[in-house]
């Protein structure tokens, strides 16, 4: 099984994409639904956040408080290091399993920090997911109603477009129309199940 590594910074139609290839029968992997199953109420996740985090961290209902979470790890540089080293390992051990259950020609795991994270080599290919950064923006503010300036801190925050481009084995331009998104991605899953094919017997 060839494993693909689908990546591209907010806003660029990570999510749009990954439905695309549900909707050819791939079995997608998403780490950001992952994410959010590890801060479920009284998840063990949930709850080492707290201990470091205190407990204002939550919402009344006990969930997890996930705005007020993001604003205090763009603040503070070492906040946002031990969310991570609280949430990635557990990401990946999840994604090992699931990886594990599967019998398939190829598979794509969604992990937008892929660069971030140097998870690039443990992938056979890596798939960008591309557009503007003035693309970025106005689909980022339209969807979760962020101002600008929380936008683009976010931006600053990941890998550069440039950085992500030189990693990428496949990139899909993702600023123009629905049709010609899901064009490229029919044409690269041709191409994904050829590679398949003419793999060597192991």
């Amino acid at each position: 099984m060839i494993k693909i590594a689908l990546t591209g910074g907010i806003g660029c139609g990570k999510s749009t994409v990954c439905n695309f290839f549900t909707q050819l029968n791939v079995p997608v992997i998403d780490t950001d639904i992952i994410s959010r199953e590890l801060v479920q109420a009284h998840q063990p996740a949930l709850i080492e956040i707290v201990d470091y985090f205190g407990s204002d961290i939550l919402l009344t209902d006990g969930s997890l408080n996930r705005k007020l979470l993001a604003n205090k790890i763009f603040k503070h540089e070492q906040h946002r290091q031990h969310l991570e080293s609280i949430l990635h390992p557990k990401i990946r051990q999840s994604v090992k399993e699931k990886l594990s259950t599967l019998n398939c020609c190829y598979a794509i795991v969604a992990i937008p920090l892929l660069l971030e994270t140097h998870q690039q080599n443990h992938y056979e290919r890596v798939l960008l997911i591309d557009c503007s950064e003035q693309l970025q923006i106005s689909r980022t503010h339209d969807r979760d109603q962020r101002n600008l300036n929380e936008i683009k801190a976010i931006i600053k925050s990941q890998a550069s477009r440039q950085d992500r481009i030189a990693i990428a084995d496949d990139i899909i331009d993702n600023s123009k129309s629905l049709s010609i998104l899901e064009s490229q991605i029919k044409k690269l899953h041709s191409m994904y199940l050829e590679l398949c094919m003419n793999q060597s017997p192991t």
